[in-house]
Formats: structure tokens, sequence, C-alpha cells
């Protein structure tokens, strides 16, 4: 309300020296400071106790006040920290899953550039069982994350149910020479990669020291795990890594059984239930 109805509220007159009036945001001079000043519309209110709005001296003591504070933290989302909604718009066809495996777009071109960059920093890894040492590359040309990827890749291979599970071996991440290489690549460029092997543009391989994960399955996964590519992805670097610790393919054992990581599983388990560990 106006200044003068409040007063008027209050039983109490303005008048010459007859009474004293104390609100909150006026001082005794009668300057109306902070948010009270909304209270008087403009200039002053009439009479010989008249109180004047002093709103450039209501201005710079706020401006004093706010410069004062500290800024408040802005708050940043980290899909690989946070389980909450995301705060930004995710990139088209993607999911927070996604995001996290690295991805920054469903896109899969058929071919990229040809070359590789190994993704920097190193991981010295759990540190049990005998070391073997990885080195993550992604084709030049792809739209990837690759310390998101890597993150994938390493924590998949240490995984209680990996290859390590039995203390046998542990896998530590390097950005110089290693003994194996995991390598996402463009459907064609693993072709090149994988041959003579025959992937035809849509599965990977493992070979010659080098686990070659095709960006058509990074992106789709298989028909049978389309609603969870987390673990599809999960099986894709356990399971090409296994050939390169010497394992061969197996077959399902029976319908309804739980799928051997090394049953090729990039077209479908079934009959077996899909299973994306050595030691589930």
């Amino acid at each position: 309300m106006a200044l003068a109805s409040a007063v008027a509220a209050a039983g109490l007159l303005l008048g010459a020296g007859t009474a004293t009036l104390t609100l909150p945001g006026v001082s005794a001079s009668g300057a109306i400071r902070g948010a009270f000043a909304l209270s008087v519309s403009s200039g002053q209110v009439a009479g010989s106790g008249a109180v004047v709005a002093d709103d450039e001296q209501a201005r710079a003591a706020d401006t004093s006040r706010s410069a004062a504070r500290e800024p408040d933290p802005t708050p940043t989302y980290d899909p690989l920290l946070s389980t909450d909604p995301p705060v930004v718009a995710l990139p088209p066809g993607l999911t927070l899953v996604d995001v996290q495996a690295g991805l920054l777009s469903a896109d899969i071109p058929e071919r990229a550039a040809g070359t590789f960059t190994a993704v920097p920093g190193s991981d010295p890894g759990p540190g049990t069982g005998e070391v073997r040492t990885i080195r993550v590359e992604v084709e030049d040309g792809l739209a990837v994350d690759g310390a998101r990827f890597a993150q994938t890749v390493m924590a998949t291979l240490n995984d209680p149910r990996g290859w390590g599970a039995d203390g046998s071996v542990s896998f530590a991440r390097t950005d110089g020479p290693a003994e194996f290489r995991v390598t996402l690549a463009s459907p064609e460029t693993v072709d090149d990669l994988c041959a003579p092997l025959d992937t035809n543009g849509q599965v990977s391989c493992g070979r010659a020291g080098n686990a070659v994960l095709n960006l058509r399955r990074w992106v789709l996964a298989t028909q049978e795990l389309a609603g969870d590519k987390a673990s599809y992805r999960q099986y894709l670097v356990n399971h090409e890594v296994g050939h390169l610790l010497g394992h061969g393919h197996e077959k399902c054992p029976a319908p309804g059984a739980r799928a051997p990581l090394m049953q090729q599983q990039s077209y479908k388990a079934a009959p077996c239930v899909p299973n994306a560990w050595p030691f589930p």
C-alpha cells in the first residue's frame, strides 16, 4: 500500500513533531531503504512531516551489497557423474547411456578418415594379476568423446565380472606403446582392418593385437539389446579383447541358457540369452 495509507492504518498522523513513525526500511531522517522504497510511487508524501524516497542512495546500497556477495557457483551436469535427468538437451537420437559411452552423434559415416588418435592419458588399472596394457584409439572424423569412450572400455575390462575376475589379469591404459589396442572405427574402415575376416560393414573383430569395434554396432547395438545398449557395448569390448587373449568362438549350449561370452552375439544370441561377461 502507499506510505500514507500505512500510516493511517497505524493510527498515526503526519504532523509537525507530534509523533515519531518507525517502519522497517525507513531511517530516522526519513530516507527509504531497500524494498520499502517500492511502497512510494514517486517523489514524496506531502505534509510538514514529509518522508522523501532517497532512490539514489537505496540503489547505491543495493549495488554495494551485491558486489560484496560472492557469485553463486553455476551447477554443471556431467552424465558420467550424475543419475539426475540432464539439464541440457541430448544430441538427437541419443540417450544418456549413449553419451556416457562417448557418442556425440547418432550418425554413422560409412567411412571416416582412416587415421587414428590415441585417447590421451593413462590408468594403471586395479593392480591385481598380470598387467596387460591397452591403448584406446578413435578413428579421426568420428563424433566421439574419446575420454568417455576410453572410460567405458577400461571400466568394462576391469569389471569384477570381466577377464580378471579370477585375479589372473589386469588391464592398464596407456597412450603410448601397448600390448593391445581397442579401436573404434567406421564400418568400412573396420572391414579394412579386419581383412581377411569378412565383417561386411556390420560387425567387429579382434585380431593382430587390435580389438576393432564397429561404430555401427556401438551406436545401434542389436535388435535383441536395443533397449540395453550398455550391456551390448560391454559384450563387444569383452568379446573382441577375448580374442586377443586367445579365446575362440563358442556355441550356444542350449535354448534358454546364458550365452557364453565368446558366442557370436553381434547378430543375435538366441536361442541363448544375451550375456556380456566372461564370469557373470
